[in-house]
């Protein structure tokens, strides 16, 4: 079985993936994504990953491990072992506000308008979930984002229980920091 975190871009991914490799789980990580001010404890990501559409053969070696694939990717897994994905729901507001504020320190402003990358979004997301549902193989379990930030010890629970996996729950639930959660609505 290979596990999977997955959701949007700033829905809490590095946050999920800190707490696995905390709990004990042997991770993919590069660390070629340094962290920085909207990612202080770093992105947690694979430069593999940027792959998956032409070359997905190596994801299936990767057994027992946890790797992060951002939703838009999760259609180009190759077929054949089972997956379990741990996919991060967040506000889609939440995720503009952060993603807009993450550009704007780059000097990478998005002029695109709002409600059009919310509506993009909510087809993504529509899209993924429909994909996931009809894939034999993946069993998924939905977080929302706020709940993990609310109470960390329950979510440690509930992804150590899907996993059936014996992760060190305290340490997953100190990797969770409140006050990373900046942009709410």
């Amino acid at each position: 079985m290979i596990i999977i975190v997955s959701g949007l871009p700033r829905s809490g991914t590095s946050m999920l993936m800190q707490m696995l490799k905390n709990g004990g789980m042997e991770i993919l990580c590069d660390k070629v994504r340094q962290a920085d001010e909207e990612n202080p404890k770093g992105y947690w990501e694979y430069e593999k990953v940027k792959t998956l559409a032409n070359e997905n053969s190596w994801l299936i070696s990767e057994k027992g491990k946890g790797v992060k694939i951002i939703a838009q990717l999760l259609k180009y897994i190759p077929s054949g072992p089972d997956y379990k994905v741990i996919f991060m729901e967040r506000n889609l507001e939440e995720i503009l506000w952060s993603q807009e504020k993450m550009l704007n320190k780059m000097n990478r402003k998005d002029t695109t308008d709002q409600s059009i990358l919310k509506a993009g979004f909510s087809r993504q997301l529509e899209e993924v979930k429909s994909w996931l549902r009809n894939s034999g193989n993946i069993e998924t379990l939905y977080l929302s984002y706020a709940d993990v930030i609310e109470n960390p010890t329950q979510a440690a629970e509930q992804v150590n229980q899907f996993l059936n996996y014996s992760l060190n729950i305290t340490k997953m639930t100190a990797s969770v920091d409140p006050a990373l959660y900046r942009q709410k609505k």
